[in-house]
């Protein structure tokens, strides 16, 4: 192991007492250019004896500081920094960092001690100036999963056993196990194995589902969606042989009224974190859609996309776990690599007369298809799954994303200049949806953004109908460590400032934050 360890002193320990001034410390270390990426920390029992404070304290410090992004601590192995920020013009110079002028003591190994823990570094966040920052959503943060049990995922799907078959198109039977597992202890309901199908992502599914349904009907299935909604969902629909009737997305998700005067075969939804705006669907809604559903004969289909990032409030079950009839779509984009391409369906109730011919519909597309995912990535994911290093890996990025999304939060709502500004998503998930009234355009802010090397992507991407979704952006932020997302945050508002018509006398209103977000 590396040896080349920042030596903290033990000068000032009165002020590093609290866990609030390690982190302190620590953070501005990195911004004054003495930490950098690859460099090691001491050990939480080696700094904690160096500090005089219990090693708790260092322990909560170490965490905050991987949530936040700054380090990444794994078991067994010293905690790394992984976002190294170039010193700002003075850096190093104002005392208010710590509450006094001494400062912390620095070694780094030189030459090639400290281009061998870059290049153990590589993959980890750049500095703001030093390259774009990519703020796009759908990307996870896939670094943070841990590399031993990663490795160990590999080396499993690798010891099957050759075989002369072909796969099983529906699936690895040990994967479709462990997922009605997964889901059973996280989503409220758990299905037989026999009803799970695996996908190639989630628009794989939902091609398959809309498929299955042209194949039942005869004839192209009209498939309501959300508007604005998941964009790689309706082409998937469309190219499939589908009719995609959007329907508005109201405070609760999608417009009840509005889905009640549509004539449709089936509804996709994303009521558990609607998808971009970030709204719930609350019990008495979800009770409304399955009860006009049973009472239409239309197919739910409940895309539950990125249930497991519940910032605020309790987790909320799947529409599944309310009635069988729903059909259900996940997948491992959110939570591992979007690079697996691996997903599932879970067929509805084969009990019910109607609900089987939707299962055999798509048993059938499925099995004409063939399989879509190799199966020693089936198998690397049944292992994930089956030894706990899934649950394991959420519980870290959890804390991570939760870090991130009070960060925006924090920032929007202390915004200056910037009235109407309203920001949303952020109950759960890995990004948030900025608004705002008027000007400047969405459209220009982007642009603009993107000559700064920050990229986001505009909410008007996810219309069907042009403007229904309205004037903002959509923030992803579950790749981007924090010094980058303050980055990103900032120059989004000094762009929002600049482009904002001054008027004679106007004056800065606040007003409630709504429940999912904060507002200036």
């Amino acid at each position: 192991m590396d040896q080349s360890v920042v030596q903290i002193g033990s000068s000032a320990m009165d002020q590093f007492g609290k866990t609030a001034g390690v982190v302190a410390r620590v953070r501005g270390m990195v911004h004054d250019g003495t930490l950098r990426a690859g460099d090691a920390l001491p050990s939480t029992r080696v700094l904690a004896a160096e500090l005089g404070v219990a090693r708790g304290t260092v322990v909560a410090a170490y965490e905050q500081l991987d949530g936040e992004g700054y380090i990444r601590t794994r078991h067994g192995a010293a905690a790394r920094v992984v976002a190294s920020v170039d010193p700002a013009p003075g850096a190093g110079t104002n005392p208010s960092a710590d509450g006094g002028a001494r400062a912390i003591g620095a070694v780094r190994a030189a030459g090639a001690a400290r281009a061998a823990g870059a290049a153990r570094a590589a993959g980890a966040a750049r500095a703001p100036e030093a390259g774009v920052v990519d703020a796009r959503p759908g990307i996870p943060a896939v670094t943070a999963i841990s590399a031993r049990d990663w490795r160990a995922a590999w080396r499993a799907a690798a010891d099957q056993p050759l075989r002369n078959t072909m796969s099983d198109p529906l699936g690895l039977p040990a994967l479709r196990e462990q997922i009605a597992v997964q889901l059973g202890l996280s989503r409220g309901f758990a299905p037989d194995p026999s009803r799970v199908v695996v996908a190639a992502g989630t628009s794989d599914a939902v091609s398959l589902v809309t498929e299955a349904l042209r194949n039942a009907l005869g004839r192209p299935p009209r498939v309501a969606v959300e508007d604005p909604g998941y964009r790689s969902g309706h082409r998937a629909i469309a190219s499939a042989g589908g009719i995609v009737v959007p329907v508005p997305v109201g405070p609760d998700g999608i417009s009840l009224s509005h889905l009640a005067d549509t004539a449709v075969d089936a509804v996709m939804v994303t009521p558990t974190h609607q998808y971009p705006l970030g709204s719930v669907m609350p019990v008495a809604g979800r009770q409304r859609l399955l009860a006009w559903a049973a009472d239409t004969g239309t197919l739910v289909v409940e895309d539950d996309y990125d249930s497991e990032f519940r910032h605020r409030g309790q987790p909320v079950p799947a529409l599944a776990a309310l009635d069988a009839s729903v059909l259900h779509v996940g997948g491992f984009s959110k939570t591992f690599d979007p690079r697996l391409r691996c997903a599932y369906v879970v067929l509805p109730d084969h009990d019910r007369a109607a609900d089987a011919v939707v299962a055999e519909a798509v048993v059938a597309a499925r099995v004409a298809r063939g399989a879509v995912v190799a199966e020693p990535v089936q198998a690397a994911v049944a292992h994930l799954l089956r030894t706990g290093a899934f649950r394991r890996h959420l519980g870290r990025v959890r804390r991570d994303y939760a870090h991130r999304r009070e960060l925006i939060a924090a920032r929007l709502a202390g915004a200056s200049g910037t009235t109407g500004l309203e920001a949303r998503a952020l109950n759960g998930g890995l990004h948030a949806v900025v608004s705002w009234p008027g000007h400047p355009a969405a459209a220009d802010v982007v642009a603009r953004l993107a000559s700064r090397g920050v990229l986001v992507a505009e909410l008007a991407d996810y219309e069907v109908t042009r403007g229904s979704a309205g004037n903002g952006v959509v923030l992803g932020y579950g790749a981007v460590a924090l010094p980058a997302l303050e980055h990103a945050v900032d120059a989004l508002l000094e762009e929002l400032r600049a482009g904002r018509p001054r008027r004679r006398g106007q004056r800065r209103r606040q007003r409630t934050a709504p429940a999912d977000g904060v507002s200036a």
